[in-house]
């Protein structure tokens, strides 16, 4: 699959990148954090399904010529957690996701981050509707997906819980 969106994205205070094998070790900050995962994944991580999913996000590069970036802060080099594309098997759509440890909380960085992946869309996979998929009660993400000017679509019923779809602004939303 040719990679259809570029590889490496800056911003401010990040870069926006492809995961490398090291970067499990500082994603594990988000995916061993019960009460990052909670609306997520259900459940903190082990190690090794820490790397699992990082792979996995690695390999949806190769299935779909775009995924979900490491997120690095430029002053420390330290990877915060992930933001990106995202369209697993089972998922409703295509979706911006976004998921950073809790100490990178109230920062704005996944706002910073997930502006420049929007951007990105935009640019490079205009003909792509983009959602992101939330779960009902997690408001922190639900205001976030509301800061990027994404809207609240609908509320569907997937794995035993209720989520709820924003979409975000398209090619022809964002030009008016």
């Amino acid at each position: 699959m040719d990679i259809r969106v570029p590889q490496t994205l800056e911003t401010k205070r990040l870069w926006l990148r492809q995961f490398e094998n090291s970067d499990w070790i500082d994603l594990h900050k988000y995916y061993s954090d019960p009460s990052a995962t909670a609306f997520t994944t259900g459940r903190a991580f082990s190690e090794g399904e820490t790397w699992r999913a990082m792979a996995g996000m690695v390999g949806h590069w190769q299935l779909h010529g775009y995924g979900p970036y490491a997120v690095v802060e430029k002053v420390s080099n330290s990877v915060l957690g992930t933001v990106g594309f995202w369209y697993p098997n089972d998922w409703p759509a295509p979706e911006i996701k976004w998921a950073l440890a809790p100490e990178y909380w109230g920062r704005g960085f996944a706002k910073e981050a997930t502006l420049a992946v929007q951007e990105a869309a935009r640019e490079y996979l205009s003909d792509l509707p983009l959602i992101s998929f939330i779960h009902a009660q997690n408001m922190p993400s639900i205001r976030l997906a509301q800061a990027v000017g994404a809207t609240f679509e609908k509320e569907v019923e997937f794995r035993g819980g209720i989520w709820h779809i924003y979409r975000h602004p398209s090619v022809a939303q964002s030009s008016c």
